[in-house]
């Protein structure tokens, strides 16, 4: 059996959502709208009543009189209508001074009009006109005006009042007139909202439309922009923003799958192509161990690769945990100076320190991280560099509290355009790919990742042709 739920009885469309909710907020502002109204037709109504009877009250004083017997009259031949409904409707009850009925209309029919005792209904300011409202003894409401007036030297005490059942009758035919329009209103608001809805939300549709065409095989296509200044305006301009992202991430995850593979497969085929070598013949010890020492070289290489990949993977993920500390940076590049001393004697590289008073300032990092991008860079300064070429290292305390580190070599420097480019996974240089020298291209990809991580900055200064300027800076705040 289906159940219903308040989310089942939602509609789904946005544009009837819309125009339920104008219609809700339409039809409470009505209702309160037709309540103000209907107590303002009511208090102006009832005004009206007032103001008649005491126009009538004023002129009752004036016809009323004692005949020679004593009994009380009003004169009634002053209309000039006798079936106006000032006489058919009118309730009149006059009392003496001392509270005794002297005159009552034919209207009450012996019922008396307001209280017994006057005081407690008009209280002792009866002089002037005391307006209020009054129940009969037949549960007949009616709104009474009272009045003190002399008439031919006696103190009399004159109650008009008039009954509310017309008045009744009279809003309660403007209620239901009120209420009969409240629904046709509704209904022509609502159609002209969900129109006007429906043609707010046309571009979304259009949007929507043009989204679902949109695939990993064809990323260059955008949303169009009918007004980029509203709502959906806005809302187009972000999505394309973020499918020129989405476009640019995979065409740089492509590049790097295949850049990957590439680089993986060229050591296993080097290690297959040493071993099929070999097994083809006998070979002297000498050949044996030169093959498996070609094939530890490229093993080496694959390990150093896959350990690269995996270091960025994890620095993605979050995964690595920066561990500051202040330590000497001058001994960090010495260390890894004497870690590369093999390779330096081989190129016959000098390496020539400058800045030595800077270099004294403790830079606070992640030391692990921090020699890990110094280690990339100056490996890749040793490497590039021509043989008998000199490396400058030098030390400048900068603004900000930091410590700048640069690295000057004399290899084929880098072009304006690759500038930001030489931080991506295997990107190598023009120079680099052509000299056939050895690397995968994530050597400066994880310095700038372990540099920024510890809030750092590195960057080049393009010089090609020149030699490459690398310029790496840590901080090292000033200590309290």
């Amino acid at each position: 059996m289906m159940s219903f739920t308040p989310q089942s009885l939602r509609p789904r469309s946005i544009r009837a959502r819309i125009t339920l909710w104008h219609l809700g907020v339409l039809a409470l502002v009505l209702a309160v709208y037709l309540v103000v109204v209907f107590i303002f037709q009511y208090g102006l109504l009832t005004s009206q009543i007032y103001h008649d009877e005491m126009q009538d009250m004023e002129t009752v004083e004036g016809l009323l009189h004692f005949a020679e017997d004593g009994t009380l009259q009003l004169q009634q031949d002053y209309l000039s209508h006798p079936q106006s409904h000032l006489l058919i409707d009118r309730l009149m009850e006059v009392r003496a001074d001392d509270g005794t009925v002297i005159y009552r209309s034919a209207t009450l029919q012996g019922k008396p009009l307001g209280d017994e005792d006057p005081k407690r209904d008009e209280g002792d300011g009866a002089f002037n006109f005391n307006e209020h409202m009054t129940r009969l003894q037949n549960g007949t409401f009616v709104l009474m005006i009272s009045h003190r007036h002399p008439v031919q030297g006696r103190m009399l005490l004159i109650r008009i009042g008039y009954s509310l059942a017309p008045l009744a009758d009279r809003m309660l035919h403007f209620l239901f007139a009120l209420l009969l329009a409240l629904p046709i209103a509704l209904a022509a608001a609502g159609l002209v909202g969900y129109r006007f809805a429906q043609r707010a939300l046309a571009p979304l549709d259009s949007m929507t439309s043009r989204a679902e065409q949109i695939t990993a095989t064809n990323l260059h296509g955008r949303l169009e922009i009918e007004d980029e200044h509203d709502e959906l305006g806005r809302m187009a301009t972000v999505l394309n923003s973020l499918l020129s992202r989405l476009e640019r991430s995979f065409a740089q995850l492509h590049r790097f799958t295949a850049d990957a593979a590439h680089e993986l497969k060229t050591p296993l085929t080097s290690i297959r192509a040493v071993g099929e070598g070999v097994l083809e013949g006998e070979q002297s010890p000498a050949a044996y161990r030169e093959a498996v020492s070609s094939m530890l070289e490229e093993t080496s290489r694959l390990n150093q690769t896959v350990e690269g990949l995996l270091l960025l993977s994890k620095a993605e993920a979050g995964q690595i945990v920066v561990q500051p500390t202040r330590f000497d940076l001058r001994e960090l590049v010495d260390e890894i100076v004497a870690l590369l001393d093999v390779l330096i004697d081989e190129r016959r590289v000098t390496i020539r320190q400058i800045g030595a008073e800077a270099a004294q300032t403790p830079v606070s990092a992640d030391r692990t991280l921090v020699r890990t991008c110094v280690l990339n860079v100056l490996h890749n300064a040793v490497k590039f560099s021509p043989e008998g070429g000199v490396i400058t290292v030098a030390y400048e305390s900068r603004e900000e509290n930091m410590l700048r580190l640069s690295i000057l070599d004399e290899g084929p420097g880098i072009a304006e355009s690759d500038r930001q480019r030489v931080f991506e996974r295997f990107f190598r240089v023009r120079a680099v790919r052509a000299s056939g020298a050895d690397g995968a291209g994530l050597g400066l990809a994880i310095a700038m990742l372990a540099i920024e991580a510890n809030h750092g900055k590195i960057y080049f200064d393009a010089r090609e042709g020149e030699g490459s300027l690398c310029y790496i800076e840590i901080p090292a705040p000033a200590v309290a």
